[in-house]
């Protein structure tokens, strides 16, 4: 299995799952401390159509963890960049959740043209201009509370039903400090107007029972990005795609049409 080379040398893991149907391939990033495990049961959702890329944010899974004072969700999205350049692909669609929403955003503005589009997970432009994190959700991702942040990701009945594949998506960091990283760069992230210059098109996905990240950051988001359309998904939690197939159906369809089908 591959290892990209971050810009500042970082061994980042990161796995093709090939579709060769010749549709345009798909990035996935995952959330704040998680690994390519959160993608696990999703990933058939997108394939065989196209190829799909997971990899594992540093600090987490069989990447490496060095992080340097003051890193951002901008440098996540470096480290993006790295996996694509390494996968030797020069144009995707780029789809984010929670972190991996505001690391996509970067990605987007940085690199437009390798984003064929753009699909924004339960994001925000950041605490400064949207509604920040409710401070019992803060609190339990400080804790790293298992319990508590499964409640806020998943339906009840979902997570009772599947407690394997809610377990797979929950944060897993190499220790405390990569987590704490992962945090500050998250409650760091600003993206108020470098929203304004993403020109891909993009869908804007949020749950209407989101705890974790307020809907309305959605709306927000959606008034900021001009080619942009916004999708909420009744019920839905923070993972809104639990319990939701009709979440992934929307990413597939509008993924068709940027590409003409």
């Amino acid at each position: 299995m591959p290892f990209a080379q971050s810009f500042d040398g970082t061994a980042l893991w990161y796995e093709l799952h090939d579709g060769g149907s010749g549709a345009e391939s798909l990035l996935l990033i995952a959330g704040n401390g998680c690994d390519h495990q959160m993608w696990n049961h999703v990933i058939h959702d997108f394939t065989p159509e196209r190829s799909v890329i997971i990899y594992d944010h540093r600090g987490t899974g069989k990447s490496g963890d060095n992080f340097s004072t003051g890193w951002s969700t901008r440098d996540f999205a470096r480290d993006a960049y790295a996996i694509l350049k390494d996968a030797n692909i020069k144009r995707a669609h780029v789809y984010g959740h929670s972190m991996g929403g505001r690391v996509a955003q970067w990605f987007a503005a940085d690199h437009p043209e390798m984003t064929s589009a753009l699909i924004l997970g339960a994001s925000s432009v950041g605490d400064r201009k949207g509604i920040p994190r409710p401070a019992e959700a803060t609190a339990a991702m400080e804790k790293n509370d298992f319990v508590s942040l499964q409640a806020m990701c998943f339906p009840d009945e979902w997570l009772r039903e599947h407690p394997q594949e809610a377990a797979s998506g929950a944060p897993n960091p190499h220790n405390n400090e990569a987590f704490l990283c992962h945090l500050l760069a998250s409650n760091e992230h600003d993206s108020w107007e470098i929203a304004a210059s993403i020109m891909s098109p993009t869908l804007i996905i949020h749950g209407s029972e989101d705890s974790m990240t307020h809907p309305a950051n959605s709306d927000m988001l959606a008034a900021r990005i001009p080619s942009s359309q916004l999708l909420i998904i009744e019920k839905g939690r923070h993972v809104y795609w639990a319990g939701h197939l009709e979440a992934h159906m929307a990413v597939k369809s509008f993924l068709e049409k940027t590409e003409g089908k």
